[in-house]
């Protein structure tokens, strides 16, 4: 099973549409999975219509992801970003700064990482030292 981490804590999966491999990906996917490896430039223009892109973090030290998502962003992607896999709570911050509307773990992680340690880092807005700075 799989928890759902959103800003307001711990959800149920409600993504009932399916993944597509991204490599295996053709005209008219709704939800792609990508792997950790791959080139956001790339990604986006093979994207279409997608309303979901699925991030695997093969390991919490692979920051790989964080740049796809913000690429992503940057080139306009609006539809649902997921970070999946190896994101810990003290990640979280930086998964939504980056573009993710969401991180999906295993329940393991959620025993480890329980909902309160994932809200505390839910005020990512705020403590955001860059956004500080400039304004």
């Amino acid at each position: 099973m799989t928890v759902i981490v959103t800003d307001t804590g711990f959800q149920p999966e409600d993504w009932t549409d399916g993944f597509i491999a991204a490599d295996e990906a053709a005209n008219d996917v709704v939800a792609l999975d990508v792997t950790s490896d791959t080139n956001p430039d790339e990604l986006f223009d093979r994207l279409g219509n997608a309303r979901m892109v699925r991030v695997d973090f093969p390991s919490f030290a692979d920051g790989r992801g964080f740049t796809i998502a913000r690429v992503l962003r940057l080139k306009g992607f609006t539809g649902r970003l997921r970070a999946k896999g190896h994101v810990i709570a003290d990640q979280y911050a930086m998964a939504r700064r980056a573009g993710f509307d969401e991180v999906e773990i295993d329940d393991a992680l959620a025993a480890r990482q329980p909902e309160d340690q994932w809200l505390s880092r839910a005020d990512w807005k705020d403590n955001n030292y860059q956004a500080r700075l400039r304004g």
